[in-house]
């Protein structure tokens, strides 16, 4: 069967070829060439030595003991690793020795998935695990011993629902089996690496499905530990028809939120983490969760300290959880919007509001958007059309200096505010004019 390649993919398989040594595609770029998906990696293999394909490619680099040489493309880095078997892996990530070998079959055995474990050259295809049938029957299976597998590397754990999740695969029995019987060994990796392979998954197009599936085989209780205390408790009090687990709503409210971006899709999974430490059952019967937006944005802060998130990522997670339960009134004053946009952040805007509506939806509301949402929106960006920070001000620091004949200093970001809070209440008092000569005034 032929496969259209990309030009430099062409040109490194005739290039170690014709060198005398094997060369093949390999992992998840043979997968997704099977699939017709688009592939963003591509990774090679060949029986050549790391110095051997750095001759053939002057232009490559190789700063690793996994013999793995990078080759700068038009299709960023190509890795083209030589053939390898592995020792034995004594901290459940990486193998204690790294032996070459110049047989395909033997590289393919150390890999993860069987739909990973395929090797396609200018000649043939190599599936010694029936790669090519799991991927006809949409199956994700671990190569070999499924138990091994995991206890060689526990970040194959999530890998094996992030794949399943991306692919839309279902997780074999046994393979599956053994994911929940190794969970623990989650705890073995690193925050960063767990971070990737869960936005990943909620950067998919089904991340409920892909965080269902963490719960059900026991590691998402372990790497949020937070979000598991949520199941179990009720919204709405006994006095209710119907009574809504937390927890439930939380991953209903993660697959009704309108956005691919998997830093607001953890808000929206993370919004009400707030709740068991803020509920209380009134005489009444009903359940209130006063503050539980405080409470949530401690919790995710630290949560964005364990996942080792950046500061910005850390920022707007915080943001997004403490603020969601920001009034939607369109009859708010000028000022009120001003200091709703400016606590929740004008770049964070749009997915604040993409997260009350999944939050409604959740919650099992009909309709995405009400009436006052809609109207509230408006507001905002009639606001937003308006004066919203001191360089909008008619007059600059320049202007308060020559009014006052002083230098710079304090005196003039102090009268500067002063005015732009005037303005904030006014919009009409953003005036040249007017300015000027309140700047005498309020000095």
């Amino acid at each position: 069967m032929e496969y259209q390649l990309p030009e430099k993919v062409q040109q490194i398989l005739e290039t170690v070829s014709q060198a005398g040594f094997q060369i093949y595609i390999v992992g998840g770029a043979v997968r997704d060439l099977l699939m017709g998906r688009e592939i963003n990696d591509w990774d090679f293999t060949t029986d050549a030595k790391p110095e051997e394909i750095l001759k053939l490619f002057p232009d490559g680099f190789y700063d690793n003991k996994f013999g793995t040489v990078g080759i700068p493309s038009d299709l960023g880095v190509l890795e083209i690793t030589t053939m390898r078997k592995e020792g034995i892996y004594k901290d459940a990530r990486h193998p204690s020795e790294v032996s070459w070998t110049n047989k395909i079959e033997e590289d393919l055995a150390r890999r993860d998935f069987t739909v990973n474990a395929l090797a396609l050259s200018r000649e043939k295809m190599v599936d010694p695990f029936n790669g090519c049938q799991d991927i006809e029957k949409k199956n994700i299976r671990a190569v070999g011993n499924p138990d091994q597998r995991f206890k060689e590397d526990a970040l194959r754990l999530m890998r094996a629902i992030r794949i399943a999740t991306q692919l839309g695969f279902e997780i074999e029995e046994k393979t599956f089996q053994a994911i929940r019987e190794n969970a623990e060994l989650i705890k073995e990796i690193s925050g960063e690496r767990i971070r990737d392979e869960l936005f990943k998954i909620l950067a998919s197009p089904n991340p409920y499905i892909g965080i269902v599936k963490l719960r059900e085989a026991g590691i998402l209780q372990i790497i949020l530990p937070e979000l598991e205390r949520t199941f179990g408790i009720s919204q709405e009090g006994p006095k209710h028809a119907r009574s809504y687990d937390i927890g439930e709503h939380s991953f209903l409210t993660l697959k009704e939120t309108p956005t691919q971006d998997p830093l607001v899709r953890l808000a929206a999974l993370l919004h009400d983490i707030g709740k068991p430490d803020t509920v209380e059952v009134e005489p009444d019967g009903n359940v209130t969760f006063y503050n539980h937006d405080v409470a949530g944005g401690k919790l995710v802060w630290e949560i964005s300290q364990r996942l080792h998130l950046s500061k910005k990522q850390s920022d707007k997670l915080y943001k997004l959880v403490r603020w969601h339960l920001f009034s939607v009134d369109e009859k708010q004053t000028d000022a009120a919007i001003r200091r709703f946009i400016k606590k929740v952040g004008l770049e964070n805007i749009e997915d604040m509001m993409a997260l009350r509506v999944g939050d409604r939806l959740g919650g099992g509301t009909q309709k995405a958007v009400s009436w006052r949402m809609e109207k509230f929106t408006e507001r905002i960006h009639q606001v937003l059309q308006k004066p919203f920070t001191v360089s909008d001000l008619k007059i600059s620091g320049n202007d308060v200096m020559q009014t006052l004949k002083i230098q710079p200093g304090p005196k003039v970001g102090e009268i500067l505010d002063t005015l732009f809070a005037e303005v904030l209440e006014d919009a009409s008092k953003n005036n040249r004019e007017y300015l000027l000569k309140r700047i005498k005034e309020v000095a």
